[in-house]
């Protein structure tokens, strides 16, 4: 779809969905509800009209209005947990109602969710597993934010690279990044198009703007098209007309409690909020959040196998070839022997083109027998009258060490050597920030008909771990949202704006660090020759390396020395792309300014049908707008984008008061690949009243992220090409007719443990991976105030999106490239959770566990599951166990597991948390004091491989009209 069509689609769609809606006449229902005992306004109250799916909640003066076709007479349901819900027949004037309620009776699961099927409906008669945290949960969490908080919901992994930057998943297959959950902000895809995943809530709602979350585990393609294999988090901002007024909240506390490397750290976070509406007409909001702090270090000094993906023995002092995980330059490595003897050839022709070709050193030297000492060669060249005297030296220090080494095999070992790296925390900007800020024009057309335009803009520094630790300094992304919508429909169309400001990539800033000091063409020479002169002195392996180590290195820069720091300056602030070696430019910087544009339009016509069938249909156009300037993308000499565009659509039937049956289906279809069908049947069981049960079947696809497609980029200085994995990149590079060669095999070839083995690409390059997934659930009340929530799952994956290492061989040199990759065969997970609210008074009790499993593999399948088998909530709260004060908190708990990514790959040890808060509400200046923390405890973890270690934060609060 070109953008000529795409917007003609969005004009004509506008005036489409306009004109429909005047045929509908409304009727706005307003008023308010307060607390019968104290008579104070509730925020957050549902309500609703019975048997349809209209209403609104309460804003935080009590007040609700929303507009409806149904003509009185009907009757309207106001419930709020913890209280009686009360039923109220409307038959006259549908304005300035009031409603008391009272606590006690409570009623669990009358929220009302809309995620589920696109339509607002009970969270009890969902035809799919969700869970929602609504304004007054969000308010009360334990967390230090909303988003943190996230963790607890039933099912929910987390991933945490840094203090700002969290990644949510469920159902197995977690990541750093998680391609493959989507998140979503008031509809619109806040994903780094660059990247193709959420960066954790830098650009999310701030605390005070956010009315509610939702969370759909698994796959939801059919609904909201790619991606979402594993999950779809959805969060809705508040409503300026709902929750108008303005809040105020400061939060500062501390960090970095009893770390090793850390003396204690503060953090400060202020968050603001302004809302005004007039008339019901014109409404506005403008939302503020600023945090600073010290982030998490990247400690992890443990020594890694690259070829074997996993960790092993050995320090920087009793391995010549460590490699740290959080050690970055020592990346950079090469074989003994191999550097060995190319050091010879080379002396060897320089001594043949010296003399005209008349004195070659091998042929001299191989005259001697094998096994012939060393002083002997050395006593030749002194009294041989046959070699010029002018090349002696040459021969004594340049020459003959090395000939003799490749001539005695056993003299040198057959191992590699890696440079001295540096500690991520001599690289990586901790200076954590954090910049939200938001804001929002709204008008309502009719009663029904509204009009917004709305803008998130955040900036930050946080660290994201990838293929490596990116540093992302001042890095910004914008959501610029046009939206049409009433009732029945909405019209959408928003641009999501990436921009890297000043990131780098950590590994390659180690790696030219050492290249400005040293060239890695000196500093292995050098090591060789040092070490065989050693050897030659007498001394044992160990002594040998450590004084060759010492030598190579005796011109390294120290972290922190000004040398250090102007060398760091230099490559930070210059692009990848423009890295020339050859003239001593050493570049770590990237460049993505990549965009998306996204036109959808959705029409529920099952008002047309007097809602006896309900009817959803819906489209969407979409299109990446890769910009990375060559420091990313193959994009340097070209534009390249990508198109994506589907159309959807839901058919529902409910069988009397027992039965529901929904149909729904998307087709999708991107630039690069085939069109695609993901079809979606659920069906909900009532058996009792409030008692349901719930089954389906549900597919899911995710496209192969703009980099898995188009990545063209040098990285671990120079060691390895990362390219994108379409058949235009296999040819590029010649992949498909220069076989290339597996890791492992080269490895083992190098040491001499094993033949080569070459790797066959699939010619048609890599494609889209899909899932299909069964789920079966119950979800009931047992009594008024015990709810339960059980289900299962079972999930098959094909064509799994992995990538591979391979060398090249290049006219005798090798090249390492990572491409990503479609796994053989499928892959089946499995598993369940169950959730329990019990409400004894006014104290909330909680708990849920979850469980997680992932069957038999494929052979060769790298397994990244990345989820640990079993974990587990327990939540105890009370808004007011005296008064004024309350409390909340809450126990987490998971197993260990193993992680894999293309960073590292080890244990994640099985860990428990306990984040509590207790908060004193101030009626008379309307205000909340809180005082909490996470990991109260301090036991320092961590989430993923690899990943820095999380300590306690606590902290002290203050909301004002929160």
């Amino acid at each position: 779809m070109n953008k000529t069509s795409t917007k003609t689609f969005f004009v004509l769609f506008v005036m489409l969905l306009v004109s429909l809606t005047t045929f509908a006449q409304s009727t706005i229902v307003s008023g308010t509800v307060t607390d019968k005992q104290t008579n104070e306004p509730m925020p957050g109250v549902s309500v609703t009209i019975k048997g349809k799916n209209v209403g609104a909640s309460t804003d935080a003066n009590g007040k609700f209005s929303f507009s409806t076709t149904e003509k009185p007479p009907f009757i309207l349901s106001v419930s709020y947990i913890g209280y009686k819900s009360i039923e109220q027949s409307v038959s006259g004037n549908a304005g300035n109602l009031s409603f008391q309620l009272e606590e006690s009776g409570v009623v669990l699961g009358q929220e009302v969710v809309i995620s589920a099927s696109r339509t607002p409906e009970r969270i009890l008669e969902s035809p799919v597993t969700i869970e929602r945290m609504g304004a007054a949960q969000i308010k009360e969490v334990a967390a230090p934010s909303f988003y943190d908080a996230i963790q607890n919901i039933k099912g929910v992994e987390m991933s945490t690279q840094s203090l700002t930057f969290r990644s949510y998943n469920t159902r197995g297959f977690n990541a750093n990044g998680n391609t493959r959950f989507n998140q979503l902000i008031d509809g619109m895809d806040n994903q780094a198009p660059g990247l193709n995943f959420s960066v954790g809530n830098i650009v999310g709602i701030t605390e005070l703007d956010v009315d509610n979350l939702e969370l759909l585990p698994g796959a939801s393609s059919a609904l909201y098209g790619a991606g979402g294999i594993s999950g779809t988090l959805l969060m809705t901002s508040k409503d300026p007309f709902k929750y108008p007024g303005a809040s105020f909240q400061f939060k500062t506390g501390i960090n970095h409690v009893s770390d090793n490397n850390s003396k204690v750290q503060p953090f400060n976070q202020v968050d603001a909020r302004l809302a005004k509406s007039w008339n019901n007409k014109f409404g506005v909001k403008f939302a503020f959040s600023f945090l600073q702090a010290k982030d998490w270090y990247g400690t992890n000094y443990s020594n890694y196998d690259r070829a074997n993906n996993a960790p092993k023995a050995g320090t920087r002092q009793s391995d010549p070839n460590y490699d740290g995980v959080n050690v970055y330059g020592d990346e950079v490595s090469q074989n003994m022997r191999s550097v060995n003897g190319a050091v010879e050839a080379q002396t060897r022709a320089a001594i043949l083109a010296a003399t005209g070709g008349l004195f070659n050193p091998q042929t001299t030297f191989n005259a001697l027998p094998a096994g012939t000492p060393y002083p002997t060669y050395v006593n030749l060249i002194n009294t041989n009258p046959g070699i010029p005297a002018a090349l002696r030296p040459t021969l004594l220090n340049q020459y003959l060490p090395f000939y003799y080494a490749s001539r005695n095999p056993a003299f040198l070992p057959n191992q590699n050597v890696s440079r001295t790296g540096y500690n991520e925390m001599d690289l990586v900007d901790y200076n954590t920030k954090s910049l939200k800020l938001s804001g929002g024009l709204y008008y309502n057309i009719t009663p029904t008909v509204q009009l917004i335009a709305q803008a998130n803009w955040g900036t930050g520094t946080s660290v994201y771990t990838g293929s490596d630790r990116y540093s992302l300094r001042n890095f910004n992304i914008g959501l610029y949202k046009l939206e049409l919508k009433g009732e029945d429909f909405y019209l959408r169309a928003y641009t999501t704006q990436e921009r890297s400001g000043d990131s780098y990539i950590s590994s390659i800033l180690g790696s030219y660090i050492n290249e400005k000091t040293t060239a890695s063409t000196s500093w292995f020479p050098t090591y060789i020759g040092t070490y065989i002169g050693a050897k030659l002195g007498g001394q044992t392996d160990d002594q040998a390396h450590t004084l060759s180590r010492a030598n190579a290195d005796k011109d390294r820069v120290a972290p922190g020395s000004a040398t250090f720091n102007n060398y760091a300056s230099q490559i930070k602030n210059t692009y990848i792309s423009q890295t020339d070696m050859a003239k001593g430019i050493y570049g770590a910087k990237f460049n993505d300014k990549t965009n998306l544009y996204h036109y959808e339009g959705m029409y529920n016509f099952s008002r047309l049908f007097d809602n006896v069938v309900e009817f959803q249909v819906g489209a969407s156009a979409r299109r990446f707008d890769l910009n990375s300037g060559g420091t990313i993308f193959d994009d340097l000499n070209k534009t390249i984008d990508i198109n994506e565009y589907g159309a959807f659509g839901t058919v529902g039937k409910k069988f009397g008061d027992i039965f529901k049956l929904t149909f729904a289906g998307r087709y999708d279809k991107s630039t690069n690949f085939e069109g695609r069908f993901t079809p979606r049947v659920t069906g909900v069981l009532t058996v009792a009243k409030n008692q349901n049960i719930r089954a389906s079947y549900q597919t899911g696809y995710r496209n192969p992220t703009t980099q898995n497609q188009y990545i063209d980029l040098s990285v671990g200085g120079g060691s390895q090409r990362l390219i994108g994995g379409l058949p235009e990149f296999l040819n590029k590079y010649s992949l498909l007719t220069n076989k290339p060669y597996t890791e492992k095999s080269f490895r083992n070839a190098s040491a001499g443990t094993g033949p080569l083995e070459q790797y066959t690409f699939d010619p048609r390059g890599v494609r889209p991976e899909s899932v299909t997934s069964y789920e079966l659930g119950y979800k009931g009340l047992i009594t008024s105030n015990f709810m339960i929530d059980l289900y299962g799952y079972m999930s098959t994956f094909k064509d799994f999106i992995t990538g591979i290492n391979v060398y090249q061989n290049n006219a005798g040199s090798f090249v390492k490239f990572g491409v990503p990759v479609n796994a053989d065969g499928k892959v089946k997970t499995y598993g369940g959770a169950l959730g329990l609210d019990y409400l004894v008074g006014k104290y909330n009790l909680s708990g849920n566990v979850s469980y997680n499993k992932i069957g038999d593999l494929p052979a060769d399948y790298v397994n990244d599951f990345n989820t640990p088998t079993i974990r587990y909530n327990l939540g105890l709260g009370n808004r007011e166990v005296f008064k004024n004060v309350g409390f909340n908190i809450n126990y987490r708990w998971q197993d260990k597991f193993n992680w894999m990514s293309s960073f590292a790959g080890g244990e994640v040890p099985a860990f428990a948390t306990v984040d509590a808060q207790v908060n004193l509400k101030v009626p008379s200046v309307n205000s909340i004091i809180k005082v909490g923390g996470s990991n109260i405890l301090n036991k320092y973890y961590f989430t993923s491989y690899g990943n820095p270690e999380v300590g306690a934060m606590y902290y002290v609060s203050l909301a004002f009209n929160p």
